[in-house]
C-alpha cells in the first residue's frame, strides 16, 4: 500500500471515550476555540478550573484525534435528572481546533454522540445552539437535527444579544 492510498484513512478522526488523562488537552483545547461566535461563558482567564470535575466527568465525553492529538471533544449528557425524560440526550457542547476545521472531525463527533445516545437507550437528541452560529447550524441540520424553538435574545454576549436556539431529531431507526 502507497502512503497517498494510505492517506485518506488516516485524514479521519478516531473517536473515542475521555479518559481523565485528557483534561489538561481539552481543557487548553476549550481555551483555544473561545469565541464569542458560539460561546456564552466568559472569555478564559487564569487560573484556569480544571476541565473535569465532580459535575463534568470524562464518561460523558468523547474525544476526536487526528495524528495522535486531540482536536475535539463533544459533551453527551441528560438534559435533566427526570426520569420523564430520560428517553432524551443532550449534545452539552460540541469544540473543534480551528486547524482540524473542514476534516470532518464536527461530523464524526456528532454521528459519535448520536451512536452513543442509542447505545444508552435514547429515542431522542437534543441540543442548543446560537442563532448566529451558520456553521454550527448547517452541520445540525444535515445530520438530521430540526429547529424547535427559538429565545430570542437569549444570552447578552460581547457582540449583543444572541437567540438561543433549539435543535433536535429523533434517533429512531430511519
Amino acid at each position: 500500500m502507497s502512503a497517498s492510498s494510505a492517506s485518506p484513512a488516516s485524514s479521519r478522526p478516531l473517536i473515542r471515550p475521555a479518559a481523565d488523562e485528557d483534561g489538561e488537552a481539552l481543557g487548553e483545547l476549550d481555551r483555544l476555540t473561545w469565541s464569542p461566535v458560539h460561546a456564552v461563558t466568559p472569555r478564559p482567564r487564569p487560573p484556569y478550573d480544571p476541565f473535569f470535575h465532580d459535575g463534568n466527568r470524562p464518561r460523558g465525553f468523547l474525544v476526536a484525534e487526528l495524528e495522535g492529538r486531540p482536536v475535539g471533544y463533544v459533551k453527551l449528557a441528560r438534559p435533566t435528572p427526570l426520569a420523564s425524560n430520560g428517553h432524551v440526550r443532550q449534545i452539552q457542547g460540541l469544540v473543534v481546533d480551528g486547524t482540524a476545521r473542514g476534516r470532518g472531525v464536527g461530523r464524526a463527533l456528532l454521528r459519535a454522540a448520536m451512536a452513543g445516545a442509542r447505545r444508552q437507550g435514547a429515542s431522542r437528541i437534543t441540543l442548543r445552539v446560537l442563532g448566529h452560529n451558520a456553521p454550527a447550524r448547517a452541520l445540525y441540520a444535515s445530520e438530521g437535527f430540526a429547529v424547535e424553538g427559538v429565545l430570542p435574545g437569549e444570552f447578552l454576549l460581547e457582540s449583543g444579544y444572541a437567540d438561543d436556539v433549539l435543535m433536535g431529531r429523533s434517533l429512531a431507526p430511519a
